[in-house]
């Protein structure tokens, strides 16, 4: 693989105190996001809210603007719009239910007589639904979690699964607060993009704890902090072009994906810089902290 830095000696260890003073706010954050949520006052999508979507055909391009405009003159606030070049297709999500849709294709009727338009689809979800599918959602991102510390303490031990799964939380928890302090919808795709987001952090975090345990079977009298600094640093070039590559990819979503995936495209790309972040700063760092406090001594095998 490609090294962008060579031999680097990067005191990871000696910035500890403010990756955790960092970590500390961004999870404190994020929980508040997630009791919000909860509390039914974030910018929630119909997803977790209930509303209404109604899906058009039209014979010739409707401007999305035109449309947006027309279901504001009628009271239509907050709607959001998808357009599909395939067919002349439009996708409409309002947060309103019960009988929505046959106000809006009544509306496009009348608002626009000389574009002729068929109807689709047409979904409605009731605010029970939502609370059970927001239920769902969390639950999903709790038994990853748990799964993940799991997995880790399997494949290392205890304390490095917990420090993943810490790892793994702030990362969530960043990304949730951002887009809760942004305002930005919080829907199903979004929670699709959290869970892809604990995937790829632990991943990153596995890179590092694989060259900790490896140097942890040779080095058995180095320093513990010592060890993890070198482990990082031997690793650093690998998660930079790892990240790099990824974010290549997410970029040009962000900025030409449309209005659907613009919004999943970017919790995935502040998260992969995010998880990136935490896989040096939060995940191993803890793993020392929790080695030096404890007085006991991570497994070194032979």
């Amino acid at each position: 693989m490609l090294q962008i830095l060579h031999k680097t000696s990067i005191d990871f260890m000696g910035w500890k105190k403010v990756s955790f003073a960092v970590a500390a706010v961004m999870i404190t954050l994020g929980l508040f996001a997630v009791v919000q949520v909860g509390r039914g006052k974030a910018n929630l999508g119909i997803d977790f809210v209930g509303g209404t979507t109604v899906q058009l055909s039209f014979k010739e391009k409707l401007p999305l603007d035109e449309a947006r405009k027309a279901l504001e003159n009628a009271g239509f606030q907050g709607a959001t719009l998808q357009e599909f070049a395939e067919g002349n297709k439009v996708l409409i999500r309002l947060r309103e239910h019960e009988g929505v849709a046959e106000k809006v294709v009544a509306l496009f009727k009348q608002t626009f007589p000389n574009r002729a338009f068929e109807v689709d689809a047409t979904t409605e979800i009731g605010p029970t639904i939502g609370k059970d599918l927001q239920k769902d959602a969390l639950l999903a991102v709790i038994f990853s979690i748990i799964a993940i510390i799991i997995y880790i303490a399997i494949r290392f031990e205890f304390k490095f699964g917990v420090a993943a799964a810490v790892a793994t939380v702030h990362d969530v928890c960043a990304v949730l607060a951002i887009f809760y302090v942004l305002n930005k919808e919080i829907n199903l795709l979004i929670v699709t993009a959290l869970l892809t987001l604990a995937g790829y952090s632990l991943t990153d975090t596995v890179v590092v704890f694989d060259r900790i345990r490896e140097n942890l079977k040779r080095a058995k009298r180095e320093p513990l902090g010592t060890l993890v600094n070198n482990s990082i640093n031997e690793v650093l070039s690998r998660t930079i072009i790892t990240s790099l590559t990824v974010v290549l990819v997410l970029v040009p979503l962000v900025m030409f994906g449309g209005e659907v995936l613009h919004d999943f495209s970017l919790a995935l790309l502040i998260g992969v810089i995010i998880g990136t972040y935490s896989s040096v700063f939060v995940a191993s760092p803890l793993l020392v902290v929790w080695h030096v406090r404890s007085g006991g001594s991570l497994i070194r095998k032979k």
